[in-house]
């Protein structure tokens, strides 16, 4: 039986989708990035924390962990947390202050959140990652409804476009955190409950109803499985596809 789980995931695999339909089950807690640190002060803010220079470092991350524990279970038993690779370090290290001594980043996370299970979410089709990205960067739009309606909007609406370098940076940049994944999950001796998306985002109710019975939580009927988010890609993106594919053999050999 696990107490919680990570999601580790790279942007643009999905982890909203997941994230949403983990919470839906009312079972298998409410994740979130509690610990992306662009995020951190509004969390603290909507938990009304003090303000962090109210108080001293230590006591602020305390205080911050037990609420972000209680926010990640989302009155259930189960806590859970989505966490990026490029936040990683910077949470073992909070958790260190806080339990100084431990011999491992797993040992800082089971000490904080108890027996974890470890989601990694992944894209096999990075240069799809990389496109969806870049599209979200540009237009300002995260994230939509089934029904078309906007979810998450972080700037003004504008039109995409193609950029071959800017693409082909984001793919060698996601590639080398979907790396460093693996390469943590080896050198903690984990391993993970590995999730794909295109298996998620083609069959949501499947996915979610494995990871509730590896969870050891109660799983909703798959009927009543809603996914709470939609596909972005559209024309655009495979055209844009289809130009890096054409324009990357050239590029190489200029």
């Amino acid at each position: 039986m696990f107490d919680g789980y990570i999601i580790c995931g790279t942007p643009r695999t999905g982890s909203t989708l997941l994230c949403k339909l983990l919470a839906s089950t009312r079972t298998a807690g409410d994740p979130h990035s509690f610990y992306r640190r662009q995020d951190v002060s509004e969390w603290a803010e909507e938990w009304n924390l003090p303000a962090r220079d109210m108080m001293g470092e230590l006591e602020f991350n305390t205080a911050y962990l037990n609420a972000a524990i209680s926010a990640g279970k989302g009155g259930t038993g189960v806590f859970g947390l989505r966490l990026m690779r490029e936040n990683l370090d910077e949470l073992s290290a909070i958790l260190d202050q806080i339990f100084p001594g431990l011999a491992s980043d797993t040992a800082r996370f089971e000490k904080a959140f108890g027996r974890m299970l470890y989601i990694h979410l992944s894209r096999e089709d990075k240069l799809a990652q990389a496109i969806s990205l870049i599209k979200a960067q540009q237009t300002g739009l995260w994230h939509i409804a089934p029904d078309g309606s906007e979810i998450e909007r972080v700037g003004p609406a504008q039109e995409p476009q193609y950029d071959f370098e800017r693409i082909k940076g984001e793919l060698a940049e996601l590639e080398a955190y979907d790396a460093a994944w693996n390469v943590w999950f080896a050198a903690q001796g984990l391993t993970p409950l590995r999730i794909g998306y295109e298996r998620l985002s083609a069959d949501p109710a499947a996915t979610l109803l494995g990871i509730c019975e590896v969870l050891g939580v109660q799983p909703p009927n798959a009927e009543d499985v809603r996914p709470g988010v939609a596909k972005l890609a559209d024309e655009t993106s495979l055209d844009w596809m289809r130009r890096y594919c054409s324009d990357a053999p050239v590029r190489s050999s200029e």
